[in-house]
């Protein structure tokens, strides 16, 4: 389903343009089965077997020393809930860039962590990403993760903070899927054809297709007359209008 507001460009960003290789996106969570039946579907499915993206999954759970595989404790203070370490975050996203940090061709890397204090999530922001070779998502549960984990994350790469609205969500997995979705439909040969990008073209968020009226408890509901004329300069003037 299209999520897009009514953002017009004339001329394809720069990221299509120039964008090569492949995008490695390293998603660190505890839940990595809420994540994968989406991003392997359909054209983020397509995008990694044609390796314009790769996925990798970093449980912080694997960098724990107890038997239970914990990685949550009391907050200081006091409070509800619980709040996850930051070590094993930590060292779950060092993993994850170990060989990228070690290669030679210094990968440009970004630590994204989501927040409700963060920057707005916004296509603008989701061009600029796609230039990157390396994301690692961050994705928090429960009270969210202790403070000090974004510190020591600056130690290997920079560390963005996004929101994707005023709202609270029960995990930092949807943000990062919505995110992957975001940045990925902006690579090149993603969607087919640069127009496909709804904000690179005029576009309107009131779509139509066939039949040309539809019959609904006996009465008609009509495409508009407009978008049926073949006269794209009124078409488009409609569009703009919407």
């Amino acid at each position: 389903m299209r999520v897009s507001a009514r953002v017009f460009f004339s001329m394809p960003s720069r990221t299509q343009n120039k964008r090569k290789g492949t995008l490695r996106f390293h998603l660190v969570t505890l839940f990595r089965e809420a994540c994968e039946p989406y991003l392997t579907t359909s054209i983020l499915g397509r995008a990694q077997r044609e390796k314009k993206i790769k996925i990798t999954y970093h449980s912080p759970r694997d960098f724990v020393d107890n038997r239970w595989g914990k990685v949550d404790e009391r907050p200081y203070g006091g409070g509800p809930g619980m709040v996850m370490m930051a070590l094993p975050v930590v060292k779950a996203a060092r993993k994850a860039l170990a060989r990228r940090l070690s290669s030679r061709a210094k990968p440009r890397i970004a630590i994204i962590w989501f927040t409700p204090e963060g920057k707005l999530f916004t296509n603008k922001e989701a061009d600029a990403l796609a230039t990157y070779d390396d994301l690692v998502l961050v994705a928090g549960r429960y009270e969210g993760i202790d403070e000090r984990a974004a510190s020591l994350l600056r130690t290997l790469a920079p560390v963005k903070k996004y929101s994707l609205g005023p709202y609270t969500l029960t995990g930092g997995e949807l943000p990062a899927l919505v995110l992957v979705d975001a940045v990925t439909r902006r690579l090149p040969g993603v969607l087919g054809k640069d127009a496909s990008v709804e904000e690179r073209r005029i576009s309107s968020h009131k779509v139509y297709t066939r039949p040309e009226v539809i019959v609904w408890e006996g009465k008609k509901y009509r495409v508009p007359k407009v978008l049926t004329t073949g006269n794209h300069a009124r078409i488009d003037a409609w569009r703009t209008s919407r």
